[in-house]
């Protein structure tokens, strides 16, 4: 296993910045971008982001240490964001993460993880049985697979416009 809590911070404490340095100041048009109807535009993603946490990680992690498998965790609503991102703007959302991320990386310092407290597990409403390290792990991937995400809807916008040398760019193949 490659887990480990202090490598997962220097990722997790990075993407408000990575984001910031990505979408802060960017024209409309590239912030409200989408692959498809149905898909998140990067503003969308941003507030998903915000929402996950406030309402996720942390939160999960707290149910695992205080009830175990006992308690579910509350089901997260991927569509949760909806109710604040059409008010917010993206650099409001973004100073929003960058300071909710701040407070749950300093939530997750004060938790004073050891092994025994990784390997705790907790019920996911549908996939089951998860321990604490795998809900960290999967912060961490879920983190780096938005900010893939972000960019990937991005570069579509130019899907159509690099002409011939869309054959060469596997991002918008």
């Amino acid at each position: 296993m490659n887990f480990r809590v202090d490598e997962s911070i220097a990722i997790l404490s990075r993407t408000p910045a990575v984001l910031t340095a990505l979408m802060n100041g960017l024209p409309e048009a590239w912030l409200h971008c989408r692959d498809g109807e149905a898909s998140f535009s990067p503003h969308e993603v941003l507030g998903h982001l915000v929402f996950g946490e406030r309402t996720d990680w942390i939160p999960r992690a707290r149910i695992i240490l205080e009830a175990g498998e006992s308690r579910p965790f509350d089901p997260f609503d991927r569509h949760g964001h909806e109710a604040f991102t059409t008010t917010q703007s993206t650099a409001e959302l973004l100073r929003e993460f960058a300071a909710l991320r701040q407070a749950s990386l300093e939530a997750l310092a004060g938790l004073r993880l050891d092994e025994a407290a990784l390997d705790a597990a907790g019920t996911h409403p549908s996939l089951g049985r998860v321990t604490l390290r795998q809900l960290l792990s999967a912060w961490v991937v879920h983190d780096l697979g938005h900010i893939a995400q972000i960019v990937r809807v991005m570069a579509g916008r130019h899907r159509e416009d690099v002409g011939p040398w869309r054959q060469m760019l596997t991002i918008v193949r």
